[in-house]
């Protein structure tokens, strides 16, 4: 399971197992969307009563700083986080439910690198998000 996976890396890591972490790692790893900090604080208060957002903010910030989840950028300007994927994939998130999809897209390297040549920068990596209405929500708006 991936949360398993997860408490694992953060005990290597010397965090403590705490309930109220296993409740913010359980939360973002089951989810197949793009949460913010405080979707993760109201869901995993539903497991843990008495956790705390200090608690999920350093959470993420671990998880992240970890790899296995990743930062989303909404459009109301704050930051979502996602289980991380699995090799260089995309993303394609609702901005109705935030349904959050991966998908492997061609390799756009050489078209960013020509970018990056054309206003004098070296593009190490890019990461493409795209944001659009889920098959369920457009069938609620048709």
């Amino acid at each position: 399971m991936k949360s398993d996976t997860w408490l694992k890396e953060l005990r290597k890591q010397g965090y403590r197992l705490t309930e109220a972490r296993r409740a913010v790692v359980e939360t973002v790893a089951q989810s197949p969307r793009a949460l913010s900090p405080t979707d993760v604080y109201n869901l995993s208060k539903e497991h843990y009563p008495a956790l705390g957002l200090v608690t999920v903010y350093r959470t993420l910030e671990k998880l992240e700083e970890l790899h296995l989840v990743q930062r989303v950028h909404q459009e109301e300007g704050c930051n979502a986080y996602l289980s991380e994927a699995e090799g260089h994939q995309h993303l394609l998130i609702c901005t109705e439910c935030k349904k959050a999809v991966y998908f492997e897209g061609d390799d756009l390297g050489d078209f960013f690198g020509k970018v990056g040549e054309m206003h004098n920068f070296v593009v190490n990596d890019h990461w493409l998000q795209l944001f659009g209405i889920c098959e369920d929500c457009k069938r609620i708006y048709d």
